[in-house]
């Protein structure tokens, strides 16, 4: 019989090698003969992380921790209640494990992905600096570094440390992509020439969907629309093909959410805070804009795109689907306690919504919850953003979305989109008409035309008192991790007015599929 050492260190050169169904009986083993065998735990705990069993990795972690708080342990049990949106544990767990004390550039590392995620992105550029200073010739700590420094605003260091990356691996598909989407792109100055060769080596459905999306960004720079279309369409179109998503699934989730608009009328005794505001609409829709201009008030925190609200329904509901947002849970929400609905959520965000006395939480798709959160939160405000329908699904279908979120699988084709948008806006709608004094429809075009009296009226709706630094979104200097990252550094503007344009000749048939919407 092998010994424990044995076992554990076959286990670990499985693990390396990827094969996790082979190593976890040998740790199963271990744990069996040596109950307090930390290191095994912690293993099995990987395992389960890695095959996307993230509570069953957490009690194991948990358990490897119980019995010796080592920092790597620490580490990638933030990284997993990070993951479960669980930014209280993330960040209490981070802190317990300071870069100052960690000599291990991987446990460094995981550190500050896990901070990233929760949005604490100054904080985890000190991980990652440290990473690298130990270790330079690792690409994923470049990245990482990268991404969080285009977080904060610091695209030259973001820039620097891209090509680094790239330099260490030239098919790094997701660097390529950032480099590209950084902009800066000119005739005489682009990387179109060494994206080409990148795509003929790219074999993975998502090394070619980042490589296209790249292509596509760097041509846009340069004003060669029907190239950057074409690859957008071929990158998206190959993604795809490899999804199970029917937009009927989210036709129906519309259809539900519609109905608990209802809810509003029933008497229900919600939590009472007025902490939250609600910045929620289509993705590129000006979600992004609103969240600079309140949150540029003394009295206001954005926390981000939180995924709390939609984490709380699925907490208290229950329900046993592997997705957060699903009918059966929508539908089993109706029935929750809206108080401790509403409690649950607060206590989920209370990590990032800082000492201010309002908080903002930008996830655009907190739509599907209208009701919902009227319910549970009834002084909570909600802004609701609405932009020219063309303007919408362009910038959707142009957008590289997380590409392993469902939330955002109707974004691969352009049809689809434009369904998914009439739907929205049937829904924003009908919520407008029901006068909910706490719910504020949006338009973006008049917000980005008449700035002033708009931001005004935003501010007001809030309950907030007047203050004159709300009107320059470029002072912000808030971390920023949507989409949106390099736009909303600038002042207020009316550039992205009537950018689908550019794509008029490939658009025919969404047009007239939404011609009934666009503002006369």
């Amino acid at each position: 019989m092998q010994n424990l050492q044995q076992l554990h260190q076959q286990a670990i050169e499985l693990i390396n090698r990827q094969q996790f169904q082979q190593a976890h009986p040998l740790l199963v083993s271990v744990v069996r003969r040596q109950p307090e065998h930390a290191d095994s735990w912690f293993l099995l705990g990987i395992i389960n992380f890695e095959l996307g069993q993230v509570r069953k990795s957490i009690s194991l972690i948990e358990k490897a921790i119980g019995i010796k708080a080592m920092p790597e342990y620490l580490a990638h049990l933030a990284k997993s209640y990070a993951l479960m949106g669980d930014l209280n544990r993330a960040k209490a767990l981070a802190i317990q494990a300071p870069a100052s004390d960690i000599d291990q550039p991987l446990t460094l590392d995981t550190l500050g992905v896990a901070l990233s995620r929760v949005g604490l992105h100054h904080e985890a550029l000190n991980y990652f600096t440290k990473a690298i200073s130990l270790v330079s010739s690792n690409p994923q700590f470049f990245y990482n570094y990268a991404v969080a420094c285009k977080f904060i605003g610091d695209f030259d260091k973001a820039r620097d440390a891209f090509e680094a990356a790239i330099q260490l691996q030239p098919d790094y598909h997701q660097a390529h992509f950032a480099l590209a989407d950084l902009g800066d792109t000119t005739v005489e100055k682009n990387h179109i020439p060494r994206l080409q060769q990148v795509l003929t080596r790219c074999v993975h459905p998502d090394a070619t969907l980042h490589i296209y999306h790249a292509l596509a960004k760097e041509h846009e720079s340069i004003k060669a629309y029907a190239k950057a279309f074409e690859y957008l369409q071929q990158g998206k179109q190959n993604k795809l093909a490899t999804l199970n998503y029917q937009i009927a699934d989210d036709l129906k989730l519309f259809a539900i959410s519609l109905q608990q608009l209802s809810l509003s009328q029933v008497d229900a005794t919600g939590h009472p805070s007025n902490e939250p505001i609600f910045v929620l609409g289509m993705p590129r829709s000006g979600t992004t804009l609103v969240e600079r201009i309140i949150s540029n008030h003394s009295d206001v925190t954005s926390a981000g795109e939180l995924q709390d609200f939609g984490m709380a329904v699925k907490e208290l509901t229950k329900t046993p689907s592997q997705k957060v947002l699903d009918i059966d849970t929508l539908e089993q929400a109706e029935i929750l306690n809206f108080n401790t609905l509403g409690q649950t959520y607060l206590d989920r965000t209370r990590a990032l919504t800082g000492n201010t006395p309002r908080f903002i939480d930008k996830l655009p798709f907190n739509f599907f919850y209208l009701g919902l959160i009227k319910q549970a939160l009834p002084n909570a405000k909600i802004i609701c953003l609405l932009r020219n329908p063309m303007d919408t699904c362009i910038g959707n279908f142009r957008q590289l979305f997380s590409i392993n979120s469902p939330y955002y699988y109707y974004a691969y084709d352009l049809e689809t989109i434009s369904q998914f948008y009439r739907q929205f806006h049937q829904l924003a709608h009908a919520t407008a008409q029901l006068g909910w004094d706490n719910f504020k429809l949006v338009n973006y075009e008049q917000l980005v035309s008449d700035p002033e009296q708009q931001v005004r009226e935003l501010i007001d709706f809030c309950d907030l008192d007047w203050q004159q630094q709300c009107l320059h979104v470029e002072k912000n200097t808030a971390p920023v991790s949507t989409a949106s990252k390099v736009q909303v550094r600038e002042p207020i503007n009316t550039q992205s007015i009537g950018r689908w344009q550019h794509y008029s000749d490939n658009t025919q048939s969404i047009q007239q599929q939404l011609a009934d919407l666009m503002p006369q």
